[in-house]
């Protein structure tokens, strides 16, 4: 009886008429010259805006030696994971443009990481908060804790470790199914030491919304990048639009127009969806450290305060009602804070959050505006309006058939007057984690390029192929950004490619499919472990 190694089954790449591009580039000292004294200006541009920011508010956060030393970490992991993320995820813009020929691989990675960078600076912050909604609500009012570290350390480190391994074994996984994965284990081990059932850690209820968005992206790509080759098949009649790149020769320049604006805006599109991940979780690290600099919106003018106090007014009303009957008796946070963590409303919730609401109106209006909140008020007035903002929201899922319309608008207006000044996001912190993920497109791109440009179809990608499959990449993900929701940009793509292959005809490579698969199925359940691990070890380290 003989045996089959591995090494024995053959894995088909590029067709044997279309040569493989040219992927291997020497380095040249001077490059790693200028990439190295670009990381060191941002980490010292970083530094130097975070003591600045610390200066202009007048705050000395802590005597002691160690929360700067411990954020000055949490920084550096946090970019790393950017930095990862972004080499992770380059094949998603650049494999089509070599693969076609359209552009070298060197001016292509470069490409891309200068529009990663552009997406990040324009992006709207919409996904940052989305992900840190996730996360339990009594570790986010106590980020500045020890237990408030043992969260960031180990939901962000869990994310790289998975990050790499994919990437070492050449596999397109999600950096943001790895980042939501990190999170629902630290909601799972932090509920667990305290004693309550693993699934009350976590906001399900906005798991599951971005769920549906991680496990519908990669449909949308294999179905609508297939949908529109076979249109434009239809459309445009010219042959040279779905043939293969001939020996080194480029394609036409209206096709390589086209590839590389979809190129380009699959970059900016990853950018600016992808890089907000990393920004929520460093506001929390700079939240917990230095509150007095970032716990509140201090630029926010001064007529915020007086339409403020109108938003609070009129909400506090609409809660009263439902609180009519009932009494509380004491500090109401307890009961607002149980609340949101188990989503069960009992007889001193109403009057509670209607209490909350009021406390943070006077608050408010007692210093006249939010530059002039006292350093030791900071950081409690900025977990009152958080709590406050929280309970609003699961308010309004919970109850929404008991609300009438006006009632919904009256608390969603409040709830974005909240949300201007405790979700925020500094310049600063955009352009070092663009500069992070730009910096990380241009290098460890080789291994997940060559899955997705060799290993997915059985034949050499066509122009129209490279171009549909972008082209729905860059569409989902733009939409998935203005609807805050984080999408994978490696699974949209990655199918995309498989679904114009299916569609055209020339085969997928099935073992390829199932590692993606595999990937895609393991990614959560061992970001979660992994996370869980690492929470309970800081945990106790911290």
């Amino acid at each position: 009886m003989s045996s089959i190694t591995t090494a024995e089954i053959p894995i088909q790449t590029v067709h044997p008429g279309s040569p493989r591009p040219k992927l291997d580039h020497p380095i040249d000292m001077r490059q790693i010259i200028v990439f190295l004294a670009i990381i060191a200006g941002a980490l010292f541009f970083t530094a130097y805006s975070v003591w600045s920011d610390i200066e202009a508010t007048g705050g000395t956060p802590t005597r002691s030696v160690l929360p700067y030393l411990l954020l000055g970490v949490a920084l550096l992991i946090a970019l790393g994971f950017e930095f990862v993320n972004g080499f992770h995820d380059t094949a998603n813009a650049v494999a089509t443009v070599i693969y076609t020929h359209s552009l070298p691989a060197p001016i292509a990675v470069v490409w891309s990481g200068f529009f990663n960078f552009l997406g990040v600076l324009f992006s709207t912050g919409a996904v940052a908060f989305g992900i840190v909604q996730l996360l339990p609500v009594e570790l986010i009012l106590q980020v500045g804790s020890d237990a408030g570290f043992a969260m960031v350390f180990a939901l962000l480190i869990a994310a790289i470790i998975w990050n790499l391994g994919t990437w070492w074994l050449g596999l397109p996984a999600s950096s943001s199914h790895t980042l939501i994965g990190s999170i629902i284990g630290v909601g799972v081990a932090n509920a667990m030491m305290r004693g309550r059932s693993g699934t009350a850690g976590v906001d399900w209820t906005k798991a599951t919304e971005i769920g549906y968005a991680l496990l519908l992206s990669p449909l949308v790509g294999f179905i609508c990048a297939g949908a529109l080759l076979l249109l434009l098949k239809l459309i445009v009649r010219s042959p040279s639009l779905y043939s293969e790149p001939k020996g080194d020769k480029g394609p036409p320049i209206w096709i390589r127009g086209l590839l590389i604006l979809t190129c380009t805006g699959v970059s900016f599109a990853h950018g600016s969806n992808d890089g907000q991940k990393g920004m929520g979780l460093i506001m929390l690290i700079l939240i917990g450290t230095v509150p007095t600099a970032y716990a509140l919106n201090r630029a926010l003018p001064d007529s915020y305060v007086s339409s403020f106090t109108e938003k609070a007014q009129a909400a506090s009303k609409v809660v009263e009602q439902k609180a009519a009957g009932y009494a509380i008796i004491g500090d109401p946070r307890p009961a607002v804070t149980r609340y949101i963590a188990e989503h069960q409303i009992d007889g001193g919730t109403y009057p509670s959050l209607a209490a909350l609401i009021r406390d943070v109106g006077q608050q408010v209006s007692s210093y006249g505006s939010m530059s002039n909140v006292p350093q030791a008020a900071v950081g409690n007035t900025r977990n009152d309006m958080y709590l406050t903002s929280e309970a609003i929201r699961s308010l309004i899922k919970d109850k929404e058939s008991e609300l009438s319309g006006d009632d919904i608008k009256t608390l969603n207006v409040y709830r974005s007057a909240l949300d201007q000044s405790t979700k925020f996001i500094p310049n600063w912190v955009k352009i070092a984690v663009a500069i992070a993920l730009g910096l990380g497109t241009m290098i460890g791109w080789k291994r997940i390029v060559v899955t997705v440009g060799e290993k997915i179809g059985k034949q050499h990608l066509t122009y129209a192929q490279g171009a549909s499959a972008e082209l729905v990449a860059m569409a989902t993900i733009a939409a998935a950004d203005n609807y805050g929701l984080p999408v994978s940009t490696t699974h949209v793509l990655s199918s995309g490619v498989a679904g114009t292959m299916a569609a055209n005809g020339s085969g997928i490579q099935m073992a390829t499919v199932r590692n993606l698969l595999m990937a895609w199925v393991l990614t959560l359940p061992c970001a979660i472990a992994l996370s869980t691990g690492l929470f309970f070890i800081f945990r106790h380290i911290f």
